[in-house]
């Protein structure tokens, strides 16, 4: 525990987790009510994949360029305004279509909103996990398992209700609802991280301007391409990111409705892959310091990738799919409190905003999926 913060104090660690779990639940409403809306509204599929495009793109460019900004204007101020944000844009929706003057063009816009200021909000919290795990006089590979395990039981609490709530109230209500979620994360963060100076605006000897702002970006993907654990890290998430996308989009779907009973199967595997995967950030959280990484990595790695392709191509039946995707979920579940811990690690806390945010973008640049 680090003397600068005297005393063990939890309290912002959790509040941080609480408000990373409500914003990330939100994302995940969002992702399920607009295409729905979209679909009902509309009847186009087409113009769901536009919606879908015009919400990835800003959020790849921010990933790309907002860490220079995050540093200027301080962590706390970038996700609470990520978060209003994002809730001002997603309650305009449904506002806007029950006073009957919503244009197609209008949703696109609003998505592109939502995306731009998504990814700046999630590096904001992200890069004060080792802060916040210092202060709490806890490992830094829990403190990691606990932040990735809050975001996947954000996810899949979501994923689960967020049918439900369509089906309930409608997709314009879940809309207002996934509003009222951003509401609660912007206070509860800024709640939590009141006084801490990391979350605060760095204060730089040069003025703001748009040299300075090349440099201060340019540095953090210097250190990144100078790296090569962090420069692995980023390629290696982009190959089996975009693998894994095309097995949860299009490869697993067809098969449950090819081969399996259809929805209602899909629907089981994902969920036992999920409940699985949260079930192993948590443990490696719990017991991961006791341990080599390396090992762990590579054994989570080898189990989590190529498994589920053979079990699916060479049987036709539920069962064995089931297993193993649970068992794979418990593999991936591993990975990421990893992958978190060291590059903490790695990258000195002065260029965590820059370096955090230009490997987010190689997430961003593959899936939409929030929890990552």
């Amino acid at each position: 525990m680090s003397e600068d913060f005297g005393t063990v104090d939890r309290r912002p660690l959790a509040t941080v987790l609480a408000a990373n779990l409500v914003s990330i639940a939100g994302n995940c409403l969002t992702y399920m009510g607009v295409p729905w809306f979209v679909l009902q509204s509309t009847g186009s599929a087409a113009r769901a994949g536009i919606v879908a495009f015009c919400t990835l793109l800003p959020a790849v460019l921010a990933a790309l360029v907002t860490g220079p900004v995050i540093d200027r204007m301080g962590r706390r101020r970038v996700s609470v305004a990520s978060d209003l944000a994002c809730g001002v844009a997603v309650a305009a929706i449904p506002l806007l279509q029950f006073a009957g003057i919503l244009q197609f063009w209008m949703l696109c816009v609003l998505m592109a909103m939502t995306g731009l200021f998504r990814a700046p909000g999630e590096t904001a919290r992200g890069v004060l996990v080792p802060t916040l795990a210092e202060r709490a006089g806890m490992p830094l590979t829990r403190a990691a398992g606990l932040y990735d395990g809050a975001a996947r039981c954000a996810a899949l609490t979501a994923s689960a209700l967020g049918g439900v709530l369509i089906a309930v109230l409608g997709a314009e209500n879940v809309l207002l609802v996934d509003a009222a979620t951003f509401a609660v994360a912007a206070p509860l963060f800024a709640f939590g991280v009141r006084g801490l100076p990391e979350a605060r605006a760095q204060q730089r000897a040069e003025p703001a301007s748009l040299r300075v702002y090349r440099r201060e970006l340019a540095e953090g993907y210097r250190f990144v391409a100078a790296t090569p654990l962090l420069l692995g890290l980023c390629l290696m998430t982009l190959v089996t990111r975009g693998l894994d996308q095309g097995w949860s989009a299009v490869l697993l779907p067809v098969h449950a409705r090819e081969e399996l009973d259809g929805a209602v199967d899909l629907g089981l595997l994902n969920a036992a892959f999920g409940v699985c995967a949260l079930t192993g950030a948590l443990v490696y959280g719990a017991v991961g310091s006791r341990f080599r990484r390396w090992p762990v990595f590579t054994i989570a790695f080898l189990i989590g990738g190529l498994p589920r392709f053979v079990v699916a191509a060479f049987t036709d039946t539920f069962t064995p799919l089931v297993v193993i995707m649970a068992v794979e979920g418990l593999a991936f579940g591993v990975l990421n409190p990893i992958m978190a811990t060291v590059t903490y690690e790695t990258v000195p806390e002065e260029l965590r905003s820059r370096v955090l945010s230009a490997t987010t973008a190689s997430v961003q640049m593959v899936t939409e999926e929030v929890s990552s």
